[in-house]
């Protein structure tokens, strides 16, 4: 049986490689650096029985070419790159692990927020350009914190800032409140958590509700002197929308690790000195690398019966 990988995180861990070869000796990885879309994927994926699937976009076209596919077995969390109708009509089996990143997507949306709020970014790049200004900025401890989505991720969040006694007011489709009352949290309405929030961070899935969450609107509500924090996907915030509000100085700043596009290519918005950007690498920590991995070949062993 032949068992193909693409996630090129994947293929740059010996130990992943030397796991999952020695249970499926058959396995073919992308050693290119980019995840593949379109034909070069189809080609990718022909002939495989079993897919390992990182953030590579799979559609009804690209499945319609692999009639030999029985399962993928997703790489990470995220779905909005798969077709999941056209993966169920095709009788192909989808399996996830959930979870597996939370704690690096955690750990980098935490660091966004203590350095938005100490000025570390902005420093540090004044210093290598020779300019010593020192402006300290402000305690991230005792402010007003709001998450959307509390899922996995956003739950871990939240976990991590007990130790700086944060209002945290939580906005999520589903029912926090037991998860609320045992960690001191307060369950928000959408429009208030924006109103009333120092820094707003985002951990909710790329879906119909959630493209362009954040817009003109929404940051006009926003505090002028409150972050925005996004670890999430990137469509979920209007990116030419958020340009315009730190121009104008409708937020203070913010932190993205995520992007409608990826690699972005809007370079006059990445050079915002009120912006922190980092290539998505939330979930990309050598422990997630790992967790997300192993999890992606227990999945292979379960459908497989190995």
């Amino acid at each position: 049986m032949k068992i193909v990988v693409t996630p090129p995180a994947f293929y740059k861990s010996e130990a992943l490689k030397l796991k999952l070869s020695s249970l499926f000796p058959n396995t073919v990885y992308n050693q290119n650096t980019d995840y593949l879309s379109g034909e070069e994927l189809m080609n990718f994926l022909k002939d495989a029985d079993a897919a390992i699937i990182g953030r590579d976009p799979v559609t009804q076209n690209i499945l319609n070419a692999l009639p030999q596919l029985k399962m993928i077995s997703k790489y990470g969390v995220g779905l909005d790159n798969l077709d999941l109708n056209a993966i169920k009509q095709s009788g192909i089996e989808l399996a996830i692990t959930t979870g597996v990143n939370k704690r690096s997507v955690a750990e980098l949306t935490l660091s966004f927020m203590i350095g938005l709020c100490h000025n570390i970014f902005i420093s540090a790049e004044r210093m290598k350009r020779g300019e010593w200004i020192r402006e300290g900025g402000q305690n991230l401890s005792g402010k007003t914190i709001g998450i959307i989505g509390c899922g996995n991720v956003g739950k871990e969040v939240i976990k991590i800032l007990k130790p700086f006694s944060c209002k945290i007011l939580i906005n999520d489709i589903e029912d926090r409140s037991k998860f609320c009352l045992k960690q001191g949290a307060i369950e928000s309405s959408f429009e208030l958590l924006i109103k009333e929030s120092d820094i707003v961070s985002l951990h909710v899935p790329l879906t119909n509700l959630t493209r362009n969450m954040i817009n003109k609107n929404v940051l006009k509500d926003m505090k002028a002197n409150a972050f925005l924090v996004n670890t999430s996907r990137g469509p979920v915030v209007n990116s030419s929308h958020l340009h315009r509000a730190l121009v104008s100085k409708e937020i203070l700043g913010a932190a993205l690790d995520v992007f409608c596009s990826e690699p972005p290519d809007d370079i006059e918005f990445l050079r915002l000195p009120q912006l922190m950007v980092t290539p998505h690498i939330g979930g990309n920590s050598i422990e997630a690398v790992e967790a997300m991995g192993q999890g992606a070949i227990d999945n292979l062993l379960k459908y497989f019966n190995k």
